[in-house]
């Protein structure tokens, strides 16, 4: 694949999993409830890394595109790249989920939100700047793992996009009321740019939990796991 094919597709991927995530918890998060909003974005990554896996990997999370330059699976080039694209494919479907949004009378951004995520007062279920952060990395690191151990030689072929997906549901379905559970910084990055106010301001948070925990795993699978994932 050419290079601004791959960069593309993480355009689209990551379009696709904030706008179908963040998505079903703005239009109906009343509706499907946290469990509803976990399987939206499993679903979303499940349905892409079939979509556009061949073409770029389906990293659609510049936090895994960090940790697969710790570990030597991506170029400086092409890491840089990724992260510019899916950070402009987080935006702009935040920009359209706003424009659909704004077609109904009774919503407010301020009010309503973008599915950002928060801690403290902005947490669903009121959790401080600590357990944010704890959270963060630690659902992030098994994120990862997952990730190494489905997409390594030794894995089942074919299956990587299942246990990627149903992981980020599991996730979501344990970390919805801490955080909203970011584990990807373009896509908190998306909302909060256009929600603005404390959304923006507690930004870094998911910025930097996330790529705490992807380094860790990064490590931990890179110099524990991958010798004995590999084949003989």
């Amino acid at each position: 694949m050419s290079d601004t094919t791959k960069y593309l597709a993480e355009l689209i991927g990551t379009f696709v999993l904030v706008f179908m995530g963040c998505g079903s918890a703005v239009i109906a998060g009343k509706e499907v409830g946290f469990l509803g909003i976990s399987l939206a974005f499993g679903i979303s990554v499940l349905v892409m890394v079939y979509a556009i896996g061949p073409i770029s990997g389906c990293h659609i999370n510049p936090a895994i595109t960090i940790a697969m330059l710790v570990n030597g699976k991506i170029n400086g080039k092409d890491a840089g790249l990724y992260i510019i694209c899916q950070c402009i494919g987080a935006i702009i479907a935040a920009v359209l989920l706003l424009a659909i949004m704004s077609g109904l009378p009774a919503y407010n951004i301020a009010v309503n939100g973008l599915g950002q995520n928060g801690y403290g007062t902005a947490s669903p279920g009121g959790f401080p700047l600590m357990s944010g952060l704890i959270a963060e990395v630690i659902l992030t690191f098994i994120f990862l793992m997952v990730i190494f151990g489905a997409t390594s030689k030794a894995a089942p072929a074919g299956f990587a996009g299942i246990a990627i997906g149903l992981s980020l549901a599991m996730i979501h379905i344990v970390g919805i009321p801490v955080t909203g559970v970011s584990v990807n910084p373009a896509r908190s990055l998306g909302p909060a740019l256009l929600v603005g106010g404390t959304a923006l301001s507690q930004l870094w948070l998911f910025i930097v939990a996330p790529i705490i925990g992807a380094v860790l795993a990064a490590f931990v699978w890179k110099y524990l796991f991958e010798p004995v994932s590999s084949p003989a």
